[in-house]
């Protein structure tokens, strides 16, 4: 059944609109993949704040003209039955999950990616996934913060416990 183009046109601003609001997203190919496979990987994908409609190419190439820096590298990918993850928070955690579903899944192909108007790659999106999440970079950051300021505590109390023993000592030896 064929869509008028009052419909296209909001089809299209809508995902230009979710390409705007999103943090990164990724393109899949589904071909082969039930419509109950497709509910569990969305559900999955709900868990990471992420999002993943399934899309007419045309449309999903008119809504990337423009969005993304790189938008005829982009459109290139966009063949074949493809639906595309927007992740709208920690993108390690979405790239993971959609990368994790392919491996359960053979006919699942994750086949690029956008992040900040640049086009990624599989093995791109492979090392984002491999990344640890936000938190846990966090608090890296924090403990290498803290690490200095610590290592100067233990040494100052290292002095007045050295004192204390030498003090300790010369009381043993003169009793």
């Amino acid at each position: 059944m064929a869509i008028d183009k009052a419909r296209k046109e909001a089809m299209r601003e809508e995902l230009a609109g979710l390409f705007n609001k999103a943090t990164a997203s990724v393109i899949a190919e589904y071909r082969g993949i039930t419509a109950q496979e497709l509910s569990e990987l969305r559900v999955e994908l709900r868990k990471v704040n992420t999002e993943f409609k399934v899309i007419k190419n045309r449309i999903a190439r008119k809504a990337v003209e423009g969005e993304a820096s790189d938008s005829v590298a982009l459109s290139s990918k966009l063949v074949g039955p493809i639906g595309i993850a927007y992740m709208y928070g920690d993108v390690a955690a979405g790239t993971k999950a959609m990368l994790e579903f392919q491996k359960s899944h053979e006919k699942f192909k994750v086949t690029a990616g956008v992040m900040e108007g640049k086009v990624l790659g599989p093995d791109d999106l492979q090392a984002l996934s491999d990344l640890p999440s936000k938190e846990v970079l966090l608090a890296r950051i924090i403990g290498t913060l803290v690490s200095p300021h610590r290592g100067l505590l233990h040494v100052l109390n290292g002095v007045g416990t050295n004192l204390v023993r030498v003090i300790n000592a010369i009381k043993d030896t003169k009793s």
